[in-house]
């Protein structure tokens, strides 16, 4: 287990390498019977759709932003108004995700197939909470680690990661797979997960597993190097074009 002053570290170099326009979200499952010093998230619930349906806030992805301010620990009621999202957390098996309203509106309206909905990857051991907060003051080691970046940050963390899924709808499918995969994840968001989070339309997500962040880091900073040094080259050539006004 790392330390936080090493956790603080670590999300000050993603910083540096990615240039994420938030700093990096730690995402924690924490199992049934185990203790957490985060505090419970205070939302309130909304009131009930007609099917039903509700939360504390419109969908999961929203916690990557209220995390902003400290860590929260959240519980399966407040995630539950995202269907897919709750699925995909590990808080609802796929068979009950698809009797949900939600799910209904977005096959019926053709966004996605019932093909691509049973092939989303889930979190496999239900979680009794959630844990959100910055990296860097986390009590413990997450489980993934998420930021939003711009196009660069995507360039490098592909020059990191030649083999880096690059995925779709919808967002939050990516922390399952750098949970369980181990391996790093980027999306480029969903209309869903977009209005619910405010996310400028340029930026994106990543996911990263908590496992071995610190090798994780230290192969994106390579590549952010290498790439800033490709592009000084670049520059210094271009200067042989320039043009007086």
């Amino acid at each position: 287990m790392a330390s936080q002053e090493e956790r603080a570290a670590l999300a000050k170099r993603l910083v540096a390498a990615l240039r994420p326009s938030a700093e990096p979200i730690g995402i924690a499952f924490v199992p049934p019977g185990a203790p957490t010093d985060a505090p419970a998230f205070r939302g309130i619930h909304a009131a009930p759709n007609d099917a039903g349906r509700t939360g504390t806030v419109p969908a999961g992805c929203v916690f990557w932003i209220e995390a902003l301010a400290g860590p929260i620990a959240t519980s399966a009621s407040d995630h539950a108004n995202c269907s897919v999202g709750s699925y995909t957390h590990g808080f609802i098996p796929l068979a009950e995700a698809a009797t949900k309203d939600d799910v209904a509106v977005v096959l019926a309206a053709g966004w996605v197939d019932e093909a691509a909905v049973g092939a989303l990857p889930q979190v496999r051991e239900r979680p009794e909470r959630i844990v959100y907060g910055p990296l860097a003051s986390l009590a413990a080691d997450p489980d993934v680690v998420l930021l939003r970046i711009h196009g660069l940050g995507l360039m490098t963390l592909r020059d990191a990661f030649p083999a880096l899924r690059v995925e779709g709808k919808p967002q939050c499918h990516i922390v399952a797979i750098a949970k369980e995969e181990g391996t790093p994840a980027a999306s480029v968001g969903c209309a869903l997960s977009r209005a619910r989070t405010g996310m400028k339309a340029e930026e994106m997500t990543c996911a990263l597993p908590g496992a071995g962040l610190a090798d994780t880091v230290a192969r994106i900073e390579a590549a952010a190097d290498l790439d800033r040094t490709m592009a000084r080259y670049a520059s210094a050539d271009a200067r042989r074009f320039a043009r007086e006004v």
